[in-house]
C-alpha cells in the first residue's frame, strides 16, 4: 500500500498490529490514543500486543511526528503497577524521545473513600516524538491572570545555583500566556463506552500538534474521539478498532456535531 491508498477517513474493523503492518512507513503526522490498560476494562474480552504496537506506530510516524499516550496505572495488593513508567521508557528504548510528561487532571473524579489514600484523579499523557523537534506545534495559549501587570525577576538559575543575570528585568506581563502542561478537562461520555474520551482532549492535541490535511490515526479508536475531533478540525484521520460495535458507535458518532 502507498501513501496515495491509505485508508482514509475510515474506522477500520480487525487487529491493530494487523492492520497496522499493511500501512506504509513514515505515513502518518500524529496519533492520539488511550490503549486498554492494566485491566481495568475488559472492552469485549479483546487482548491487544504493546509491543507490537509500539514498534508499528514508531514506524508509521513522521520524522517530527507525535504520539499522545494517555494511560494510566491499577493499584494491585495495594502498589501501583507502574505500567505507564515502563511502557513511556520502552518508546525511548526504541528511538523516540519522551517529549514531555503531561497530566490530564479530572475535576469530577468518581468518588473512592475506601482506600487508605487521597482521591485519584489524572492520567498520564505522554508525548512522546520521532526526533527533535516536534514537526508541527501549534501551542494553545490561555488568558493571564496577571497580564498587563509588571514583573520583576533575575531570570533562570546556573548549574551553582547563581542566577543567570545579575540585574533584575522588570517587564509587563503578557494578556495571555502558553498553556501548562497540566489540563484540566471533565471526564464522561453518551455511555456507549466504558471508557470514552472526552472530546475536548483530543482536540486540543490534535490541535497542538498537527496541522489541517495531516493524517490522525488512533490504533484504539473505540467510539472514535480522535477521529471525530479530526474529522471536524480539517485533519485526516484512520481509526483502528477490534470491537465492531464499537466500530458501529464510532461512525455513528462521527455524523454528530462537536461537543465543546
Amino acid at each position: 500500500m502507498s501513501i496515495e491508498t491509505l485508508p482514509l477517513d475510515t474506522i477500520i474493523c480487525g487487529d491493530n498490529c494487523e492492520v497496522m503492518r499493511t500501512l506504509p512507513s513514515e505515513s502518518i503526522d500524529l496519533v492520539v490514543t488511550s490503549p486498554p490498560y492494566d485491566d481495568l476494562r475488559t472492552y469485549g474480552g479483546h487482548s491487544w500486543d504493546f509491543y507490537g504496537v509500539a514498534w508499528n506506530i514508531k514506524r508509521l510516524l513522521k520524522p517530527g511526528g507525535v504520539i499522545v499516550w494517555v494511560v494510566n496505572d491499577a493499584t494491585k495488593a495495594g502498589s501501583e503497577t507502574g505500567t505507564s513508567m515502563r511502557q513511556a521508557l520502552h518508546f525511548q528504548s526504541i528511538g523516540l524521545n519522551i517529549h514531555d510528561t503531561m497530566i490530564w487532571q479530572k475535576p469530577k473524579p468518581t468518588p473512592q473513600e475506601q482506600h487508605p489514600r487521597y482521591q485519584p484523579c489524572f492520567e498520564f499523557m505522554f508525548i512522546l516524538c520521532k526526533g527533535y523537534p516536534p514537526k508541527t506545534w501549534n501551542g494553545l495559549r490561555e488568558k493571564s491572570i496577571c497580564g498587563g501587570q509588571a514583573a520583576t525577576r533575575k531570570g533562570h538559575r546556573n548549574t551553582d545555583g547563581s542566577f543567570r543575570h545579575k540585574e533584575a528585568k522588570t517587564t509587563i506581563v503578557n494578556d495571555s500566556r502558553l498553556r501548562r502542561n497540566i489540563w484540566e478537562i471533565v471526564n464522561g461520555g453518551d455511555g456507549l463506552h466504558p471508557a470514552p474520551f472526552p472530546e475536548a482532549l483530543a482536540r486540543d492535541h490534535i490541535l497542538s500538534w498537527s496541522n489541517e490535511g495531516d493524517i490522525v490515526l488512533d490504533p484504539f479508536s473505540g467510539s472514535g474521539t480522535t477521529a471525530k475531533m479530526a474529522k471536524h478540525n480539517g485533519r485526516k484521520f484512520i481509526g483502528i478498532e477490534v470491537n465492531r460495535e464499537y466500530v458501529e458507535i464510532a461512525n455513528k458518532r462521527l455524523q454528530q456535531g462537536v461537543k465543546t
